[in-house]
């Protein structure tokens, strides 16, 4: 029998190879975690030809380093610390910042622990081919690896190991080059970068060769456009302006300290929340807390203290009495701050007081005649938990661009205008002012301190000229985050490797494609989508069974068979969350192969599908439901408009036709039933653009999108596999199952709408549950204005809370309801192509057949939590990139509708102004204008009085001096019927056209 010896580690050596620490449970324990840590001599340095690292895999760092520096021509490589990370990544991921880095194990782990999305960044700028960078292992080879010494904090222990990385390199690169007699040696040097004065000193005694990263970029062949990049965060060499070289008094307050932020919470005494901007007045914000009804107002820029839109906040709630309402009226950034300066020199030390004061003083006069019954809580921003800051579109404002200098490439402070109007403006240092006039640019926040009036950013790059159609849609992307980067060879290694020659093989019960798969192909299903449609998700049968039942089935893309749980396809598709669709572009999540291809339900073509069939009887009540994997061809693909007109036929008799009429007659009951159950009918502002060619994306005209049976027959049956699924894996994973809600909006949501439709037209809303109003809207109805009742409708939508997906394992079982839908659970598994959502229920409902067995991710309860989270975000994006790319192609249309019509006119004809006249409605009122909804162009914007009118905030009416040679005062309500000027100009701030309206009836409001 063979000896079996065990061999045991020397007690003395644990101090090197054991790492231990402690870690914080998910309920509150404190464990002490021991880590065996194996320590090697073969770590490659990653250098290409190292004498010494003969066995290295691919390595990436050129043998003689990067000699283009003005101070290292000999050759070197950068070794970057931490913080470098965290504060500079704009500046790594810049292409022109190209020299070979050494990323070292120390860093990439604390990078990971500090931030997870600039770890996720980091991750991929490893990956990317324009960069050469190499993961040294330093913490497991045996020459680099340090112990945390007594007394020794996590921070100086990992500089040190940065240390010891770099003088290892130096040393390694010294002997694997021994001098030649008669050759001059040339050294490539390890640099360290870090921007710790205290870290800089210690490398320095140490013979270390060390950099700042502003010194450092200054030697560089493009050191003007890459100095613009430079985030002033941890820079401690960074240039100043002249505020900040001029000792002044803080604006805003300092914010507590953080143990005082979260006690202050626990006891009750402040409130945590995200800040929302006014997109009306500045000069206004609110933070929604779980504690009030209505959420807290902050009033002056003082109280909003430097929060940035969607920054989780902390809030502090004044006394009752010092609460106030919102104001009514129009304040816009833009025209208040035009003569600000951005270098905010020292004449305006004592100015930026007074506007401040100036600001506040103006809200306190228009909320002291407010009625009592209107305000609401009221407070302060004493801290920021996290900060929401990321890339922004910008452009120049050319009116902060000194005229004496204008075409100077000097060091010049400037500001950026942000694309959306909820943002400040941001202060920023470049040499390139001249250069970036008229072109869209992208500006991180770096800091906003508070002796400054705004927050200080850097450039990080040009997108091109405004207006142009490329740019556009870039910005549109850029501004709602939205992944647009080509699919990596990763991500397309995982494609079938037949590419589009996959076919369904010849069915086999042995073969693993057809295993536990009906065969649906003799079934007549067909699809219904709208114009274009190429990414088919779904499609539909309906026939009757000889046991006088209805057959009905749902089949849906079978995506998961190709998407495969943690492999970088799904990885991908789960960060991209869902596809984009924008009016002339489609962003995919999937690569295009299965999006439009070989998930799509093409017609004619074997297909596989994940089927829900139900046996329904004739008032559309459900005998039972069936969940297969299936193989189905679909006989057509119909077009809405084609699918109605087949079904209105009388002289179609065809089995096709016949269970379109079906699938339509079940329909009508199965909404019949959702509304009796108390479903809301909703409406949002639908249009559609009308395309020149596909090549072109030139818009021609705008019109109302229109709703036919066959859309309703669609949705329907949507919705019910939706529910069907969504019963099924909550019965069989209680715990991680995939769920969607939408929660009862807050009763105080309605309180303006149910004021405003008693006030102005006698209706009562009746908010109660959702059938109360479902039943008070269908009331909602004006004879003079067909267009009324879906106004109304697109009001109180806007007064829901959002849907949002979650993990029933995570919050109680009585808020999983579906509030618009009326429906006790609810899912998505109707749309795999396009909703990442989709793709898991599909997993999900495929395991709960004991089809597959569940991947383990999905067992996980906080690995789903991360991934709703994920989705929320991207689909709420995807929503808002949608609807920019609506309005900027309406304002596209309306220019050159206008272009036309002003061709029509001639010259004879001017005075009459350009633009075009549409009907709208008065949706809202304020002290100085009133907001307009264009009903046939899906369009809201704001008719602005610069003359005083007479506001009346009780009754939601303005009274505005009748025209030129008319006496007579004219009354504006909310809901009144009115003539908008609409006309296209180049909006300040966006350098795009932007869409302006004036009145044209009942009053001419440009004289106003």
């Amino acid at each position: 029998m063979p000896r079996i010896t065990i061999l045991k580690r020397p007690r003395e050596e644990a101090v090197v190879t054991q790492r231990k620490f402690f870690k914080k449970t998910s309920r509150g324990k404190v464990i002490k975690v021991l880590r065996e840590r194996y320590l090697r001599d073969d770590i490659y340095c990653g250098i290409i030809a190292c004498r010494i690292c003969a066995g290295a895999v691919n390595p990436v760092l050129p043998a003689t380093g990067d000699s283009t520096h003005k101070q290292f021509t000999t050759g070197h490589y950068v070794l970057p610390d931490t913080n470098i990370f965290l504060s500079q990544m704009d500046l790594m991921e810049s292409p022109s910042f190209t020299p070979p880095i050494i990323l070292l194990q120390t860093v990439l782990e604390e990078v990971r622990h500090r931030s997870l999305p600039l770890y996720n960044r980091l991750k991929a700028l490893v990956k990317a081919d324009d960069k050469k960078m190499w993961v040294f292992y330093n913490e497991f080879r045996s020459e680099t690896a340090v112990v945390t010494e007594e007394n020794e904090t996590p921070n100086d222990r990992n500089d040190r190991g940065i240390r010891r990385g770099a003088e290892w390199y130096n040393t390694h690169i010294a002997l694997a080059r021994p001098p030649v007699r008669g050759q001059t040696r040339k050294v490539p040097q390890v640099i360290l970068l870090t921007d710790d004065v205290a870290n800089r000193q210690k490398a320095e005694a140490e013979n270390i060769p060390t950099i700042s990263i502003r010194k450092y970029v200054e030697g560089m062949q493009q050191a003007e456009k890459l100095l613009d990049i430079l985030s002033a965060t941890g820079t401690d060499d960074v240039e100043k302006t002249r505020a900040a070289t001029t000792t002044r008094t803080s604006l805003y307050a300092n914010y507590l300290p953080t143990s005082t932020l979260l006690a202050g919470v626990k006891a009750g005494e402040l409130h945590q929340g995200h800040f929302n901007a006014n997109q009306y007045n500045y000069l206004e914000g609110t933070v929604p807390v779980p504690a009030f009804t209505k959420p807290v107002l902050l009033v002056g820029r003082e109280n909003m203290n430097r929060a940035v839109h969607g920054d989780i906040v902390i809030v502090e709630v004044f006394d009752e009495s010092e609460w106030k309402a919102p104001t009514d009226e129009v304040v816009d950034q833009e025209a208040t701050l035009k003569n600000d300066n951005a270098e905010d020199s020292e004449e305006e030390s004592d100015g930026d007081d007074f506007k401040l004061r100036e600001e506040t003083k103006a809200l306190r006069s228009a909320h002291t005649k407010k009625g009592s019954a209107e305000k609401q809580p009221t407070g302060r921003v004493v801290g920021i938990i996290k900060r929401n800051w990321r890339a922004y579109v910008c452009h120049l404002d050319t009116a902060s661009l000194p005229s004496t200098v204008s075409t100077s490439l000097s060091t010049q402070t400037v500001f950026a205008l942000p694309l959306s109007r909820l943002l400040p403006r941001i202060r920023l240092r470049t040499r390139q002012a001249p250069a970036l006039v008229g072109q869209k640019i992208l500006v991180t926040i770096d800091r906003w301190d508070a002796h400054s009036r705004y927050p200080e950013g850097h450039l990080v790059r040009a997108l091109g000229k405004a207006e142009d159609k490329e740019t556009e849609q870039e910005s549109l992307l850029l501004e709602f985050e939205v992944p647009y980067r080509p699919f990596g060879k990763a991500i397309l290694d995982c494609l079938p490797p037949e590419g589009d020659q996959w076919v369904v093989p010849p069915k086999d019960p042995t073969d693993p494609v057809w295993r536990d798969r009906m065969d649906l192909r003799d079934l007549d299903i067909c699809s219904i989508d709208p114009p274009g449609c190429q990414d088919i998700d779904d499609a539909l049968h309906a026939r009757r069974l000889p046991n006088g039942y209805i057959e009905a089935g749902v089949h849906i893309a079978d995506v998961s068979h190709f998407v495969h749980a943690d492999t970088p396809m799904d990885s991908e598709a789960a960060s991209r969350g869902t596809t984009v669709y924008l009016v002339d572009k489609r962003i995919d999540m999937l690569p295009a192969l299965l999006g439009t291809n070989l998930c799509s339900l093409r017609p004619h073509v074997e297909r596989l599908a994940f089927s829900v069939i139900w046996q329904l009887t004739e008032d559309a009540d459900i005998i039972n439901v069936k969940f297969t994997k299936s193989v189905i061809a679909s006989k057509a693909a119909f077009e809405y408009e084609e699918a109605q007109m087949r079904k209105d036929d009388p002289n179609l008799t065809d089995s096709l036709t016949q269970s379109i009429r079906l699938l339509n007659a079940l329909a009508i009951k199965l909404k019949a039933q959702r509304m009796a159950a108390g479903a809301l009918n909703l409406a949002s502002p639908e249009v559609k653009i009308n395309l020149g060619s596909a090549e072109s994306s030139d818009p021609i005209d705008v019109e109302q999108k229109e709703l036919r049976e066959t859309n309703s027959l669609v949705e329907e049956f949507m919705l019910l596999a939706n529910v069907s699924v969504a019963k099924k894996i909550d019965e069989v994973f209680p715990q991680t199952a995939v769920l969607r809600r939408h929660l009862p909006p807050p009763k105080a949501n309605f309180e303006k709408l149910q004021d405003v439709l008693l006030k102005r037209k006698g209706f009562k809303l009746d908010v109660s549950s959702s059938g109360a109003l479902a039943a008070s809207l269908d009331k909602c109805v004006d004879p003079a204005a067909p267009a009324f009742n879906t106004l109304v409708r697109i009001m109180a939508t806007r007064c829901m809370l959002s849907a949002e997906y979650f993990c029933s394992g995570s919050v109680s079982r009585d808020t999983f309801g579906h509030y618009g839908l009326a429906s006790p659970i609810y899912t998505h598994f109707t749309s795999p192509i396009r909703r990442y959502a989709d793709v898991l229920a599909h997993r999900q409902l495929a395991a709960a057949i004991s089809h597959v067995p569940l991947h383990p991710s999905l067992h996980a309860k906080p690995n789903v939590e991360r991934i709703m989270d994920v989705i929320n975000r991207r689909h709420r994006m995807a929503q808002m990139a949608g609807r920019a790319s609506v309005e900027f192609y309406v304002g596209l249309a309306l220019k050159g509708r206008a272009e036309t019509l002003a061709k029509v006119r001639g010259p004879a004809d001017e005075g009459t102004g350009t633009g075009i006249t549409e009907d709208a409605f008065v949706i809202r009122t304020f002290r100085n204008g009133v907001g307009v909804f264009v009903f046939q162009l899906g369009l809201e914007g704001l008719v602005t009085f610069k003359r005083d009118v007479q506001f009346d905030a009780d009754n939601y009416t303005v009274v505005v001096p009748g025209s030129a040679g008319d006496a007579a005062s004219v009354a504006i309500s909310v809901f009144d019927k009115v003539k908008v000027r609409i006309e296209v100009e180049k909006d300040r701030n966006t350098q795009r056209g932007r869409v302006k309206m004036t009145l044209v009836s009942p009053v001419d409001s440009r004289g106003l």
